[in-house]
């Protein structure tokens, strides 16, 4: 039996997002199937519904922040069982054998892993559906357990912009008495704030725009910079291990470069596309300083992050909205009009039913 769900789809990079009933595959026995919950709306669910990457296809079903309740399991599941929450993140598979998917990094698959949405599944090289819908099944080794005391809605932006940012201060770890900054309080900004905090972290938050000390510091940062100020700047020269980078956007990173100590990192997590304009290599070189990227988290070191956010008290600032509402979101999402995350509440939604395959 097939599942026949209701979901919201981009039938092209320059239609609205409009209602789309599709087909759910006939579940595997490593399956587990999802009655979604929430899903968070992330600004890549924007930029690939739009073809700002160049390899979407169509009909595209957004969605990639998404926490459920387990409907039902298949006969090898062992860790999940009907009526549990859990969840799924931006990966759905990836070919578990390469050397970065041994290691607990299946976001950098040799083979390329298989995004929750438009993607195309390793088995029967259907197109992958996300979290904008009423179901998904997934292969149990890419769900995760959400832990208690999570609140859902408040949880899902966490298998995006959560992960995105724990990764990285994971890597280079980060913890009690590092000094880090972050550039940008966006969805992943806030995140980072919060996270780098809970580590143990001194944060310091990178802006360009006065009068955003308050959240800021309601956020997690313990200092704020004003990047446009030149004497502020010079203050915190050579003050800092880590630069998280969390600007979508073109921008130039040189003045941010010599606020990092000897054998500091800057690390982009928000920007796929070129660096412009180019940085200058002396201050890499003088203080063997380097720029770097990362890309979201594998799936162990992303359970890792729930369970270090129940324990912390970490979860996203949400506005909650009905599925309905989405294209204003967009909207208001890219005049950066929301604090800090949208989530979608499925329940706008009628419930999924069984149909016959084909």
């Amino acid at each position: 039996m097939t599942m026949k769900v209701h979901g919201y789809a981009a039938q092209s990079s320059s239609t609205p997002l409009a209602p789309f009933e599709f087909n759910r595959r006939t579940p595997r026995p490593d399956d587990v199937v999802l009655e979604i919950l929430y899903c968070g709306v992330c600004h890549s669910d924007l930029h690939q519904a739009r073809d700002d990457w160049g390899f979407s296809q169509y009909p595209l079903v957004p969605g990639h922040e998404i926490i459920g309740r387990v409907a039902s399991v298949g006969s090898d599941v062992t860790r999940f069982k009907p009526g549990d929450i859990a969840a799924v993140g931006c990966m759905v598979d990836s070919c578990r054998e390469c050397h970065p998917c041994r290691e607990g990094l299946e976001q950098y698959c040799e083979e390329g892993c298989v995004q929750t949405y438009n993607g195309v599944d390793r088995h029967d090289g259907q197109p992958t559906y996300g979290g904008y819908s009423q179901a998904i099944v997934t292969s149990e080794a890419f769900v995760l357990r959400v832990p208690q005391g999570l609140a859902l809605e408040s949880a899902a932006p966490l298998l995006c912009a959560g992960i995105t940012t724990w990764s990285p201060l994971r890597h280079w770890n980060v913890g009690e008495g590092s000094k880090v900054a972050v550039i940008g309080l966006g969805g992943l900004g806030h995140m980072a704030l919060k996270l780098a905090r809970a580590l143990g972290a001194e944060v310091t938050l990178f802006t360009r725009s006065p009068g955003k000390e308050e959240d800021a510091r309601r956020l997690g940062a313990h200092n704020v910079v004003l990047s446009t100020d030149p004497a502020q700047m010079e203050q915190v020269k050579g003050a800092f291990e880590l630069i998280i980078d969390t600007v979508p956007y073109e921008h130039d990173i040189n003045p941010y470069m010599p606020t990092l100590q000897l054998d500091g990192t800057l690390v982009f997590v928000g920007l796929l596309g070129n660096i412009n304009p180019v940085p200058n290599t002396v201050p890499m070189i003088m203080g063997r300083r380097s720029v770097a990227g990362s890309a979201i988290g594998g799936i162990a070191e992303t359970q890792e992050m729930l369970d270090f956010c129940a324990q912390h008290g970490v979860t996203a600032d949400v506005e909650v909205i009905g599925i309905q509402e989405i294209n204003e979101a967009w909207e208001r999402m890219q005049k950066s009009d929301v604090k800090y995350r949208f989530v979608i509440d499925m329940a706008s939604l009628q419930s999924p039913q069984l149909v016959s395959a084909g």
